[in-house]
């Protein structure tokens, strides 16, 4: 057991999981049948065997769901960051394609016991539903930047996403400058993913370095200059609220 703890509170995602509002024997009884394993990019995770009977926490990296059609169109409906949930309580089946954008650390439990937490840790409850209702709530906004938003805030939205979530995830509660930030998609996935053409996405990348906002390193990494200049061009939420504002209480939580 005090292997276990020491490895809980060793994780550098322990902060943005559900295990942390759990004691030290809780911790404890939940990862005794639990284990780590590592995922290279690209790598299929596996559909929904894969996930009967367990559940698991990104621990590191960044992960892909998919959704498929009968005709064999694919779209990505969300990224999943370090200490998000993948799988289902109380539900073998996982209506997704899952693949590692990055090279990922997932912690596998199993679902018994996650079920189990679920109703008799009040907290334990409260934090997974709370992680629901911002699923929710993120997939509903994501609805509004595709029906109302412009290329441009698009694409600075998603370029602002990626820098709060691991700025969060690295220990820093607000994003820096010069912060060079490695996107998990390629320009071809952004553009899917933002239901934009890829040319549009390369030009909208254009104007955001033009500004002084960015400026591209290579295909993947991008060096944040000022990351108000982000904020501004990302454009304001559904409240008159800043994106940056409402990604960084949905991080936080």
């Amino acid at each position: 057991m005090k292997a276990w703890s020491k490895i809980c509170s060793e994780c550098a995602a322990r902060n943005a999981t559900l295990c942390r509002v759990l004691d030290p024997q809780e911790l404890a009884r939940l990862n005794h049948a639990s284990f780590r394993r590592w995922y290279s990019a690209g790598q299929a995770i596996g559909g929904i065997a894969a996930f009967d009977g367990r559940c698991a926490t990104v621990v590191a990296g960044v992960m892909k769901l998919s959704k498929a059609l009968s005709d064999g169109r694919q779209q990505i409906v969300a990224l999943l960051f370090p200490g998000d949930l993948l799988g289902r309580p109380y539900c073998a089946e996982f209506p997704y394609t899952v693949e590692a954008a990055t090279d990922v650390l997932l912690c596998w439990h199993g679902r018994a016991d996650f079920d189990r937490l679920l109703v008799l840790r009040p907290d334990f409850n409260r934090a997974f539903l709370q992680r629901a209702l911002d699923s929710i709530d993120a997939a509903r906004d994501w609805m509004l930047l595709l029906g109302r938003k412009t290329a441009l805030e698009r694409v600075a939205t998603l370029l602002l996403t990626l820098l709060q979530k691991t700025s969060y995830c690295c220990g820093d509660h607000q994003p820096s400058q010069d912060k060079i930030l490695t996107i998990p998609l390629t320009r071809l996935e952004m553009a899917d993913f933002l239901g934009l053409r890829l040319e549009t996405v390369s030009r909208q990348l254009k104007l955001l370095e033009a500004s002084g906002a960015i400026k591209r390193l290579d295909t993947r990494r991008i060096l944040v200059l000022v990351a108000d200049s982000l904020t501004h061009a990302a454009g304001p939420d559904e409240s008159g609220e800043s994106i940056a504002s409402a990604t960084a209480a949905s991080a936080h939580r």
